[in-house]
């Protein structure tokens, strides 16, 4: 294992207030690092590892002290050969623990083999359909699939990329200090919270703090992530592609509801729901396209005099009424 995919989790909740801090506890270590707000980062290890003498998983042990000891802040930290998998042993950790791929030829493939394909980075709930339709429910199964079929499925470049994902081939990288691929945003309940009223309140509100951010920083997002957080600490993840990049908050907050429909809750007992923006790209670099809705160009041009509204009087300036009230 050469890189580790450490997430933050401080007891009162602040946790992109010490991200900087934990970001240049990590750097001690190595000087590859990439921080992924608002609470996670990455960190290559090759040089590390040979330095201090000890492998991934015991510094990882060591990173968690020092966070612990210093700033109060545990650690979840997913081990792996490259990003990929490092992330997705992150998923596997359980709070305050380190959850490493088992090295070896083939171990990575092993490791992912058994999870649902919609577990893997960039599928979304429509690709991930159709392979499930088809009988390729689990990484294992896309992994041994033969290439034409999943062509047919999915399409040449998306089929190749996502069946050397499935098989374990992780091809990223660490960046250090690239500009962040992702952001997010959050909204935490006091008590186990069933209403899906107040579950779709907090959903806009968490669309419409993403749309502002990013049109504040002039980039659109391709897909979205919605995370769901139980009582019992489980977690529910979905991802939606978009069908354009976008910052428009109308569209981000229809790609969460439809997710959140989706789920078909009943009576959950949510603590969390998070949205996260991926596939950032600069606005100026992306398409759209132009209908003749009147509507949908009304509601563009109110936002564009939203944000400057907020700019100016602050972010509680304009809102949705459902959030007002």
């Amino acid at each position: 294992m050469t890189v580790l995919c450490v997430r933050f989790r401080s007891a009162s909740g602040a946790d992109d207030l010490v991200l900087p801090e934990l970001l240049g506890l990590l750097e001690e270590f190595t000087p590859v690092v990439e921080g992924l707000p608002p609470d996670a980062a990455l960190a290559d290890l090759r040089g590390a590892e040979r330095y201090f003498g000890r492998d991934a998983v015991e510094l990882a042990a060591l990173i968690r002290v020092r966070a612990l000891a210093r700033y109060g802040v545990d650690c979840s930290v997913g081990a792996g050969p490259g990003p990929m998998l490092a992330r997705m042993a992150l998923r596997q950790a359980r709070p305050g623990a380190v959850c490493a791929v088992p090295e070896g030829p083939g171990a990575g493939a092993e490791f992912l083999a058994g999870l649902p394909v919609v577990a893997l980075p960039g599928v979304g709930a429509a690709t991930a359909r159709t392979l499930c339709e088809y009988g390729l429910d689990t990484l294992g199964r896309v992994a041994v699939a033969p290439p034409a079929t999943l062509q047919r499925l999915v399409g040449v470049k998306i089929a190749r990329e996502l069946r050397e994902r499935a098989g374990g081939v992780d091809r990223g990288r660490v960046v250090p200090n690239a500009v962040s691929r992702s952001v997010g945003a959050e909204r935490s309940f006091g008590t186990d919270e069933l209403d899906p009223a107040r579950h779709r309140r907090a959903l806009l509100a968490d669309a419409e703090e993403l749309g502002a951010r990013l049109r504040r920083t002039e980039l659109v997002c391709r897909s979205l992530t919605l995370t769901v957080r139980y009582a019992d600490r489980s977690t529910t993840v979905r991802g939606r592609t978009l069908a354009e990049p976008t910052a428009h908050s109308a569209d981000l907050t229809r790609a969460a509801y439809g997710m959140y429909e989706a789920l078909g809750l009943q009576r959950a007992r949510v603590r969390t729901l998070a949205l996260r923006a991926e596939g950032l790209t600069p606005a100026g670099e992306a398409a759209h396209q132009l209908t003749f809705d009147p509507v949908d160009e009304k509601a563009r041009r109110i936002e564009e005099v939203a944000d400057l509204a907020r700019a100016k009087f602050g972010p509680r300036a304009v809102m949705p009424g459902t959030l007002a009230a």
